[in-house]
């Protein structure tokens, strides 16, 4: 038998698929391949003169971590612009003005980072970004993508004024007076957007790059970007993939989400179609339309079944907005699936999953059943009925777990406008896997962090990453440690059609692997979200390495 590449012994090895047997404590690759999972003294019989051999003391080694909703490009380039992800409101003035000052050279100030919990009314005003940026327009995208701050400057460039009405699925907050406040909501944002300079091909080829090298620090070894525009801000996203894919730079196996315009209909799809075939090189295919169904509940844009309250706990009128409304989305993902294409949908309130479903069940009575492995992101608010559903028309549930707990966006921008019964439909992750439902999950960073030690922790303790303490939320919905991992590892595979040969550590799939320097199931070793990567291999070859032991 010919001796392996790389062995590893004593680990904690987490195959994800249970196998016969003692629990494993030693894996083999060869040629890119896992060669053998089991016993050290078995394993240790594939060493040759040239094996690399990695010996551990119960360190745990799993299956890479794959993302099933990240915007890694988008995200990187935030980074690179006016960055206040990880400021404070406080700070955010400074920063702002320092950002100017440093890029006189720069028509537009162009940045991300803020959250609806950061001002009043959700709603920050053009009156204090102007105090800031006096000389140019300015744009900034909240966290959660769903909201821009823009200043005079900007409404001006775009011709905003208080006789401007809100476009289709969109909200241009104004004061009493009528005047744009300085805030857009969803599709608002673009009235603004389309004339900010887009990234140079060149910046976007630099952040892939290092974006990739963040997440493969993370144990990341796949994802799928959660959606490649075609347009605006993100226009050569697919391009700077492309490229990398062809240059043998992409290491990490990419699911590139196409964005479905809902200003435009059915006529997207052939054009979806050449796309996902020019695209399918070395690891990255594009076979994935995103829809964005709705909004966002802290905004009070999430479709709902029922009205929000107001802030005294009062009912309204206001059911949010559905970006793409029942019929259209209907039409739209029958035509995609028939296309032979996956869909991708964003639905965060009980009215948008309830649709998606919907749409998701008509395409398979129109087309039959298929592999396409549609899926539904975020899913926060689901009424109980739509629960069985899931796995009735074979929707893969999206989860965030990092959001499933109490921190400021929950308590004072989503608990107050919900109610306690729909509180309580919030998250259920448990329920869907009781109900027969498959999970995926990924991390929406940069809205969060991308760290999946931290979203498994959070999954499991529904309790908030940053304070690690207080009462969790909704506790029954919590997962195993078992659950969380099959959800970041083969369920997320699944959703990007590799569970064939990643996603589980199985003999004779790809070697794509993630080593931590603790043994997770080890209570006393601390919070799982502080346990770290050491290292990370894509087809059995290191993309990411701390200093480890000397190995034989």
């Amino acid at each position: 038998m010919r001796a392996a590449d790389l062995v590893f012994l004593g680990a904690t090895v987490e195959p994800i698929t249970p196998l016969s047997g003692p629990a494993p404590d030693a894996l083999a690759v060869t040629d890119g391949h896992i060669s053998a999972v089991g016993a050290g003294a078995d394993v240790e019989e594939l060493i040759g003169a040239t094996t690399r051999v990695i010996r551990l003391d119960g360190e745990t080694l799993l299956p890479g971590f794959q993302d099933a909703h990240v915007h890694p490009v988008q995200g990187e380039l935030t980074v690179m612009q006016c960055d206040l992800s990880e400021l404070s409101a406080d700070q955010f003035a400074g920063a702002i003005r320092a950002y100017g000052a440093e890029h006189p050279d720069r028509a537009w100030i162009v940045g991300a980072g803020w959250s609806v919990t950061d001002f009043p009314d959700a709603a920050p005003r053009k009156g204090e970004l102007d105090a800031l940026v006096p000389d140019r327009p300015a744009f900034l995208w909240s966290r959660d993508g769903h909201s821009a701050w823009v200043n005079s400057r900007a409404l001006d460039v775009a011709g905003i004024s208080a006789a401007t009405p809100d476009p289709v699925g969109g909200v241009i907050v104004r004061d009493p007076d009528g005047a744009p406040r300085g805030t857009l909501r969803e599709g608002a944002i673009s009235l603004v957007e389309e004339f900010v300079p887009p990234p140079t091909s060149e910046q976007h080829t630099t952040a892939l790059a290092s974006v990739q090298r963040r997440l493969h620090a993370l144990g990341i070894t796949a994802w799928q970007d959660a959606s490649v525009y075609d347009s605006g801000a993100c226009a050569r996203q697919l391009d700077a993939y492309r490229a990398a894919a062809q240059a043998g730079s992409l290491h990490a196996r990419v699911v590139a989400a196409l964005f479905w315009d809902p200003r435009r209909g059915l006529e997207q799809v052939e054009g979806f179609v050449e796309q996902a075939e020019s695209a399918s090189i070395g690891r990255l295919r594009a076979g994935t339309v995103k829809i964005w169904v709705d909004g966002v509940i802290e905004g009070l844009t999430a479709a709902m079944l029922d009205p929000y309250l107001d802030e005294q706990g009062h009912a309204t009128d206001d059911r949010g907005m559905a970006l793409v409304a029942p019929e259209p989305l209907r039409e739209a993902v029958i035509a995609l699936d028939r296309a032979g294409l996956q869909v991708h949908i964003h639905a965060i309130g009980d009215a948008a999953v309830r649709s998606a479903l919907d749409a998701i069940e008509a395409a398979r009575q129109a087309n039959g059943p298929s592999d396409h492995r549609h899926h539904i992101a975020h899913i926060q608010l689901i009424h109980p009925s739509d629960l069985p559903r899931f796995a009735a028309v074979g929707a893969t549930g999206n989860i965030q777990p990092i959001w499933a707990c109490h921190e400021p966006t929950m308590d004072q921008r989503t608990i107050p406008f919900l109610g306690p019964e729909r509180t309580g439909w919030q998250y259920p992750f448990a329920s869907l896997l009781r109900h027969g439902a498959r999970l995926a999950a990924g991390s929406d960073w940069p809205v969060t962090s991308a760290n999946p030690l931290l979203e498994i922790e959070v999954s499991l303790t529904r309790v908030n990453e940053l304070m690690r303490s207080g009462d969790p939320f909704l506790p029954a919905e919590r997962l195993s440690l078992d659950q969380a991992l099959a959800a970041f590892t083969i369920g997320s595979a699944y959703v990007n059609h590799l569970d064939r040969e990643t996603g589980s550590l199985e003999v004779g799939k790809l070697a794509d692997l993630a080593l931590l320097d603790r043994n997770l199931r080890d209570a006393s070793a601390g919070p799982i979200g502080e346990a770290s990567v050491q290292a990370t291999w894509v087809e059995g070859l290191d993309v990411y390495a701390k200093p480890m032991r000397p190995t034989a």
